[in-house]
């Protein structure tokens, strides 16, 4: 339709210079439009444009179908650069760490080079670069991760000449990196703010929005959208991982999706994903945990002791393996390890706190335990973390506040105040 003027008659009689602005006016017209519609696209997080034979017809379809284009892989996660832009000894340390903590996460790619040249607009909405940058005063560093597209500072952090030596500068990275970089931190709530979550980004928010909020609505979302993925032949061992550790969640707890699940079929998506993902921390988690669930705590303990070793810098994995031996009664050897991840990370789930709370009190160091308990506030619907909390009021000798805990305790959990014994 827009064409047909060029070929009217008042437009022939014009000389060739202006007819060949109208069609450069014209041309430029619909490049715009295309602009236009793939921002659109974008926006909607699925393509139906160029997603070739099984593409919707129309973008909202797009969007119910999740189908997604070559361009925009079902797999892709955010893409993550470093940008050093101060040449001391402490930045080169700070960069030199980054590099190493960030090329072990599963949930970000990790781009070794400089984001140099535009990248393409799909891969640039999903793109961050860590700038290391010299700091207020001498022999600090900052450090502020950005979103490319945008800007945005998500995150800054001023480290000191004493964050930054050999021996703490780990720890200070290990700090910024857990808050940053796994599907609960700066990076991926960017993403799910700014809407541009799809595929195994989607389904990995969707997951921890299931660890925050249990329940059988947040646990459907999560696996009926890593099941999507399987179909789609995934290629990453996070899609196995997860679903692995979900379908236990499954059958533990009764959900009635997916029907029938057992610890057997759970362990067979488990071994999957560490076959696929022979460097992948969260696989070999995932497998650690099913062995502790199935009373193998030797075995849980080897592949979680396997993931702590494969990604230091991500602090839920020292937390998973000092769990594991605080539960398997290694106390001692449990305990530093999780009050050190506590220590390092700003913002963690509770089952950290529990768990120091479980290692403090059973290594006989009753203030420290105390000081666990008191985390354990925020989260009053579990029974067992307001008998810890009841433990240590009673040992401290605040009677007042152990009669209300006791209290709460038998009203909310009848089952579990007539026998806490069976419950721990």
């Amino acid at each position: 339709g827009m064409a047909a003027p060029a070929a009217s008659s008042p437009v022939v009689r014009q000389s060739a210079p202006s007819l060949l602005r109208h069609l450069q006016f014209f041309w430029l017209a619909i490049a715009l439009v295309i602009a236009m519609l793939g921002v659109l696209i974008l926006r909607q997080g699925g393509s139906a444009l160029l997603a070739g034979s099984d593409a919707a017809p129309t973008i909202e379809n797009a969007v119910a179908t999740g189908s997604i284009a070559p361009w925009a892989p079902a797999e892709s996660l955010p893409l993550v650069y470093i940008a050093v832009k101060t040449n001391s000894a402490e930045a080169a340390r700070v960069a030199a760490s980054l590099r190493a903590g960030l090329s072990r996460f599963d949930t970000v790619t990790f781009i070794g080079r400089d984001a140099d040249g535009p990248p393409d607009p799909v891969a640039e909405a999903i793109s961050f670069v860590f700038d290391v940058l010299p700091g207020p005063t001498a022999g600090d560093v900052t450090m502020e991760l950005q979103s490319v597209a945008t800007g945005r500072v998500l995150l800054s952090r001023n480290l000191t000449a004493a964050d930054s030596t050999p021996s703490t500068v780990e720890d200070s990275v290990a700090g910024i990196l857990s808050s940053a970089v796994p599907a609960s931190g700066a990076i991926y709530n960017y993403i799910e703010q700014s809407g541009l979550q799809t595929g195994l980004t989607e389904c990995l928010l969707l997951n921890d929005k299931y660890y925050l909020d249990q329940g059988a609505k947040t646990h459907e979302a999560a696996y009926r959208c890593l099941e999507i993925l399987v179909d789609r032949d995934a290629k990453s061992s996070l899609v196995f991982s997860e679903l692995a550790t979900l379908h236990l969640e499954a059958g533990t707890d009764h959900y009635a999706y997916p029907a029938g699940a057992t610890i057997e079929q759970a362990m067979s998506l488990a071994r999957r994903a560490v076959q696929m993902g022979p460097t992948s921390p969260y696989a070999h988690r995932a497998y650690g945990y099913l062995n502790s669930r199935l009373g193998n705590s030797e075995e849980s303990i080897r592949w979680m002791r396997k993931a702590y070793e494969l990604n230091p810098y991500d602090l839920s994995m020292a937390a998973a393996y000092a769990y594991g031996l605080i539960f398997a009664g290694r106390y001692r050897e449990g305990t530093p390890i999780l009050a050190h991840a506590t220590e390092t990370s700003s913002a963690h789930p509770t089952w950290w706190d529990y768990g120091l709370f479980v290692g403090q009190f059973m290594a006989g160091d009753m203030n420290k335990a105390a000081l666990a308990s008191d985390a354990l506030q925020a989260t009053p619907t579990k029974s067992h973390y307001l008998a810890a909390r009841l433990i240590t009021a009673k040992a401290a000798g605040r009677d007042q506040l152990a009669h209300e805990l006791l209290d709460e305790l038998t009203v909310k959990f009848p089952k579990f105040a007539a026998d806490p014994r069976a419950a721990f």
